[in-house]
């Protein structure tokens, strides 16, 4: 993934669409899908709140651009490069670390969770397939890294790709709570003392 926050030299080089969606992350990371209005985003990108509506006719309709670009930010993360399976994981857990700014931000999708009463079945798709598209990925890493007749008994690879999402999430909310990366980082290393590899 790339990172979402975007600089004022970053807004300025890209499409209005695109500020449009940077700010909206960056919005939705530190203050959570309900903790911003358009009007925090016309003010942010420097245009009219009414211009707002000419690319998303809703708040909901930008919610679901964002975290469908964060799962497209994932697959492209994913295509960069080819990676060994413990490097891959290795990766994984630093992408959330340093993209996704554990200590002071929140995966996108994740943010939306304390919500999620509060928004429509289209934006909660979205984050479902956000979820299911790094579940999966995790599943095929965790597989790679642990042959058939390694696995614990009773754990399947899909339940574990799970667990390790969740950790990942939890990881990065609870070091959000204290403003510190070292708390995201002690719950990663427990994580990866219960990994195969």
């Amino acid at each position: 993934m790339t990172n979402a926050t975007a600089t004022p030299a970053a807004l300025a080089a890209g499409s209005t669409r695109d500020q449009i969606l940077g700010v909206a992350r960056g919005l939705i990371e530190t203050r959570s899908y309900l903790g911003f209005s358009f009007q925090d985003v016309a003010d942010a990108v420097g245009i009219r709140k009414a211009s707002l509506y000419h690319h998303f006719p809703t708040k909901e309709a930008l919610g679901i651009a964002v975290i469908r670009q964060a799962t497209q930010y994932f697959k492209d993360w994913d295509a960069a490069r080819e990676r060994k399976p413990k490097d891959a994981l290795d990766s994984y857990f630093r992408m959330y670390r340093n993209t996704l700014r554990a200590g002071s931000g929140m995966c996108p999708a994740g943010s939306l969770a304390p919500g999620w009463d509060c928004i429509n079945d289209e934006l909660r798709q979205a984050v479902q397939e956000l979820r299911h598209t790094q579940v999966l990925w995790l599943t095929g890493v965790l597989g790679a890294l642990s042959p058939v007749g390694a696995r614990k008994k009773g754990a399947s690879v899909a339940s574990q790709a799970s667990y390790v999402f969740s950790v990942c999430q939890g990881a990065l909310l609870a070091s959000r709570m204290t403003g510190r990366v070292e708390d995201f980082d002690e719950a990663i290393a427990q994580l990866r003392s219960s990994l195969p590899g």
